[in-house]
């Protein structure tokens, strides 16, 4: 009779392969998460900082109303003629945005907005909440330096 050998893996080997690839999903996915956490973060530094994309239309917006939009028009300001401005006046000229989606951080929340600003005093302070959506904490980004 011929020996014939079974071309099967054997339970040790599925059990050898299954943990060394749960080791590697370990070790992996949080390297990944945490690049991708600071891939947002160094997104939203870009965003709010003097040369960003938001500055560059509130900039804008200066030149061509003549000042910065107030505090309670907000951010909104670039995507929609406020009520401040005459419809008949050539003074709004925008959207300065083309997608008001833009307004919003990474993390699906509002970019702050505020002129005169505390800090910032001659224009705006402009920040995210960050990643935790709390305002004043470690973790929110401004277009300005902090003192801590």
């Amino acid at each position: 009779m011929e020996d014939r050998r079974r071309a099967a893996f054997t339970l040790i080997e599925v059990l050898l392969v299954i943990a060394i690839l749960g080791m590697l999903v370990a070790w992996v996915v949080p390297t990944l998460l945490g690049r991708a956490d600071q891939a947002k973060i160094d997104m939203t530094r870009n965003t709010v900082a003097s040369r960003g994309p938001i500055a560059q239309a509130l900039d804008l917006y200066k030149l061509n109303v003549g000042k910065y939009p107030e505090t309670d028009e907000g951010l909104k300001a670039l995507s929609e003629r406020p009520d401040s401005i005459d419809e008949d006046s050539n003074l709004w000229r925008g959207p300065y945005v083309k997608d008001p989606d833009s307004l919003k951080d990474p993390w699906a929340n509002e970019y702050q907005y505020k002129s005169p600003g505390d800090v910032n005093t001659n224009s705006y302070d402009l920040w995210s909440n960050g990643p935790d959506g709390q305002e004043g904490t470690e973790d929110d980004i401004k277009n300005w330096k902090s003192d801590r």
